[in-house]
């Protein structure tokens, strides 16, 4: 309950106005509903059997109008309920989405991306629905039980322990099944994180499960968390069957006691007829009142694996504080230095990167190679600071990264990731993003650039077009090069291409650098391509981490063995 009672003081108690009324509401519509059984019975003891037809008429008026104050109070109620939940799921969607954006690599990845859209979904919905049913039952529930039990007590105390009796075998067979039910709910959760992550890779990569004839097993891979899902359900259901059989008979058992033990006092002369129709609906109030106690008792579990789930994710420590830094300004736009960089990932045998220092001018281009898991991508994502370094130090401008503010950090930037990302939005819009001033001249010559507006032109609506989500509709080459020209109209004083132009031909690859060579900006060309590299300023070889090499193509050539078995590699003229 330690995390659903966080969750409640963020996001619900601070909505006191509407709490508070349903507060009022609920408690009308107990008296109301408390009121109604004992009326009836006057009405049928001193009424029906006096023959006083007057008093049966004010009494019958009377619990009419009662009947509707508790039909406008209970309606009320309900609704407010509903407004204070959705409010409050809106307000945890929220923050758990800000949260997510403030999140470095390693909360991403620790977490992973098919659990976050559990968590901001699923489990935000669950714990909608308890507050839903606990503004509408968690104060009508226990006054109606102990309400009803004070005036059934106030009726008849001998036949109020027959009541009694019922109550406890009902609170002792709820308090079994519902303990037995949470370690059911916590394996749901986990099981519909783990469906939610096959689904989603199997859709991002339905093309290459196509092609490579791999629809039988994946079939049987999610046929595999399907049926986990359905087992961990079931395990749930089966305590929904036994608890709801079990609730029915034990009140249809205490009501047939009722009516027994007071048809025999009634018969003896020791009781009204009306007091006995009146404790049989008490008896109802009552177990009913504990029913929806336990009906809110069956949610808490699920309610509780969901909110211990989100609060990990809202709580989560983020090891790059992004917030920290204040400089709003940089005193050389452009230049970039990393001076004995060294980075490990958590849990890591061995550093990506050691001992890594290189700088570059404003408008230079470095270009960074080496083998795959060299760490030239990790090595961009310090630059951007997606990372932290272990040790050593990164300058943007000529500041500390960790001295800028988030604002004039990002605007040091242009980025084209290894994978290019496409919104759903038309092609204008994802190059707008940004730039969101960019004019449709500006767009175009980013397009051009970029080698993309010959095949945007052709689009139905040109560059007004709407991509499918995530460019789909694209083959990976155009989808680099809307990549690509997203970053150039962003005009930022350091362009970092990460290994970018990879999807692309030769042809369109040579293009793309001539373009580039134009540009004002400082590029950070991250590639295994010796033809993108021999073009660059300089060159930085990484081998297993460690640098390997610095230089313009020429010297590394003549200094660096590493450099020259890539360039044999790759053209087999290493001389």
């Amino acid at each position: 309950m330690r995390m659903l009672a966080e969750l409640v003081r963020r996001y619900v108690l601070p909505q006191r106005s509407l709490l508070a009324a349903i507060l009022v509401l609920q408690i009308a519509q107990i008296l109301a509903t408390l009121w109604l059984p004992t009326l009836n019975a006057s009405v049928i003891d001193d009424g029906i059997a006096a023959g006083d037809v007057g008093l049966v008429w004010r009494l019958g008026g009377l619990m009419l109008a009662v009947a509707l104050v508790q039909v406008i109070a209970n309606v009320v109620a309900v609704v407010a309920g509903a407004v204070v939940a959705m409010r409050a799921a809106r307000s945890l969607r929220s923050g758990v989405y800000g949260s997510v954006m403030d999140y470095g690599g390693a909360e991403l990845s620790r977490f992973g991306s098919s659990s976050l859209i559990t968590r901001a979904t699923n489990d935000v919905r669950q714990v909608q629905m308890l507050i839903v049913m606990a503004l509408t039952m968690v104060v009508m529930a226990p006054f109606m039980a102990l309400g009803g039990l004070a005036m059934a007590l106030s009726q008849d105390l001998g036949l109020s322990l027959v009541i009694l009796a019922t109550v406890a075998v009902l609170i002792a067979v709820l308090v079994l099944v519902v303990r037995r039910m949470v370690p059911s709910f916590r394996v749901m959760q986990e099981r519909v994180d783990a469906v939610t992550s096959v689904v989603s890779q199997q859709l991002g990569g339905l093309r290459v499960i196509r092609a490579f004839t791999a629809e039988d097993r994946e079939r049987a891979r999610f046929s595999a968390v399907n049926s986990a899902l359905t087992d961990a359900g079931l395990a749930v259901g089966r305590w929904f069957v036994l608890l709801f059989p079990a609730v029915m008979g034990i009140v249809s058992l205490g009501s047939v006691a009722v009516v027994w033990f007071g048809g025999l006092r009634a018969d003896a002369g020791s009781l009204d007829v009306g007091v006995v129709l009146a404790f049989v609906q008490y008896l109802m109030l009552i177990l009913m009142g504990v029913t929806f106690v336990a009906f809110i008792g069956m949610m808490i579990p699920r309610a509780e694996v969901s909110a211990g789930r989100l609060v990990e994710v809202l709580d989560a420590e983020v090891a790059l504080d992004a917030e920290s830094g204040t400089l709003e300004t940089v005193p050389e736009p452009g230049a970039l230095e990393l001076d004995r960089v060294t980075f490990s990932y958590a849990g890591a045998a061995a550093p990506v990167l050691r001992e890594v220092t290189v700088s570059a001018s404003p408008g230079e281009v470095l270009a960074v190679i080496g083998a795959t898991g060299s760490g030239k991508t990790t090595l961009a994502q310090l630059v951007l600071r997606l990372l932290e370094p272990t040790s050593g130090t990164v300058r943007v401008g000529g500041a500390n990264v960790s001295a800028l503010s988030p604002a004039a950090y990002g605007a040091q930037f242009a980025y084209v990731p290894q994978t290019p990302q496409v919104l759903g939005r038309s092609v204008a819009d994802n190059l707008r993003l940004g730039a969101p001033e960019a004019t449709d001249a500006e767009i175009r010559a980013a397009l051009e650039a970029a080698q993309a507006w010959e095949f945007v032109a052709e689009l139905p609506e040109g560059s007004d077009t709407v991509l499918a989500q995530g460019g789909r509709d694209l083959s990976g080459g155009q989808r680099q090069r809307i990549a690509i020209a997203m970053a150039l109209v962003r005009r930022a004083p350091v362009l970092v291409l990460d290994d970018s132009l990879s999807a692309l031909d030769t042809r369109t690859d040579a293009a793309v650098r001539r373009a580039l060579a134009g540009v004002e900006s400082t590029v950070l060309l991250i590639t295994q391509r010796v033809s993108a590299a021999e073009d660059a300023d300089r060159v930085l070889v990484l081998d297993d981490g460690a640098p390997a090499g610095l230089g313009t193509h020429a010297e590394l050539l003549a200094s660096s063995p590493v450099y020259a078995e890539i360039v044999d590699s790759q053209t087999g003229a290493a001389a």
